[in-house]
């Protein structure tokens, strides 16, 4: 259960995230706030933790009656990773929204007040407004970069606005006996995650289990939705998307082995771009990656330019840093392990181990 109204220092309180009324006013904050994001909203952190058996929590601070600064946190437990709260789980954005009249110094020091209460040694704060490094916090820069461009006004606009060499690969996906399908009911729930299970598994990392997407599709609503590509009426490729302020944002999405000869993921984003400018997107987020992996020069084919960016991380005194870096020596031979396994052990060994990842 989320803890009642708790104050944690003069200014800065937990909210009830039973209460429905205390939710509604931070989806409206979260709305209204120009670096809000869709993983700041309770339909995000709070639907997550639920899903992975975790805990949600939000921070406030309060001028008048009304908030002018929120910190929505998800509170993970990993038998691998330990012990983190995160701003927010399961997401690459977060962070401390705040407005003018805020104290951001006191909200930091209610959030170490809080990790401490709760025996989380680590807190990561993944964007919005970050803390000066020292006493406990480090700051990350340029590990991770955003990409965000922009929708063209139209079909062909949007295809010829790709780079000469990937949108060759755009028109051969075009060209391909491919079929699209946008939806969020059961069949498209089940074709995505049989995609989703297989990719992850390729790459070699523990599959999410499949209530912490449903619950995501669940809590957005209309503001996600589910496009699928078959190859012959089989999946080929599928991804989940969130719409928040203008931009859709492909999030959990993958292929299969066949996707790649078939060009199936580039036929997704090029459909997904399609569908979004017809739900009256003007951006398209393809979300973060780590600087110089393959997703990173993935997204740079498709025209997207590297935003840097920068999060904190702190540490309680006398505990050592978190180590969940995947390419860091331990976990990268985790990671060549994982890829060997046959997918009906990833699928049932991965759920389990990705509910604490964060």
């Amino acid at each position: 259960m989320n803890a009642p109204f708790v104050p944690l220092t003069a200014q800065v309180r937990l909210v009830d995230l039973t209460d429905p009324g205390e939710v509604s006013r931070l989806e409206g904050f979260v709305a209204r706030h120009p670096q809000g994001t869709p993983f700041h909203r309770p339909a995000w952190f709070v639907s997550v933790a639920k899903a992975t058996g975790n805990r949600a929590l939000a921070l406030v601070q309060e001028k008048g009656g009304e908030i002018v600064a929120f910190l929505p946190l998800d509170a993970i437990h990993s038998p691998v990773f330990g012990r983190l709260l995160a701003s927010t789980g399961f997401a690459v954005g977060g962070g401390l929204l705040a407005t003018g009249g805020a104290d951001t110094t006191a909200v930091f020091a209610a959030v170490e007040e809080l990790a401490l209460r709760l025996t989380c040694p680590t807190i990561e704060l993944r964007g919005g407004v970050l803390p000066p490094a020292g006493e406990g916090w480090a700051l990350k820069t340029r590990s991770h970069a955003n990409f965000a461009r922009p929708l063209a006004a139209d079909d062909e606009a949007q295809l010829l606005d790709i780079p000469r060499k990937q949108r060759a690969e755009v028109r051969r996906s075009l060209g391909m006996d491919l079929t699209i399908e946008v939806g969020t009911a059961e069949a498209d729930r089940a074709a995505h995650y049989t995609v989703f299970c297989e990719s992850y598994r390729n790459l070699g990392t523990p599959v999410f289990p499949r209530a912490l997407l449903d619950a995501v599709v669940n809590g957005f609503g209309d503001d996600a939705d589910i496009l699928t590509v078959r190859h012959q009426g089989v999946p080929v490729a599928s991804v989940i998307s969130v719409y928040h302020q203008g931009a859709v944002m492909p999030y959990w999405g993958g292929g299969t082995w066949d996707a790649r000869r078939l060009r199936a993921n580039d036929r997704m984003y090029f459909e997904l771009m399609l569908h979004a400018r017809r739900r009256g997107c003007t951006v398209f987020d393809f979300g973060r990656s780590k600087t110089e992996s393959g997703a990173y020069h993935f997204k740079r084919n498709w025209g997207f330019e590297p935003e840097p960016l920068t999060y904190a991380t702190w540490t309680a005194p006398g505990s050592a840093r978190r180590d969940a870096d995947p390419t860091s020596g331990k976990l990268s031979l985790q990671i060549k392990l994982w890829q060997r396994l046959p997918l009906a052990v990833a699928n049932r060994l991965g759920p389990l181990i990705a509910r604490g990842i964060g």
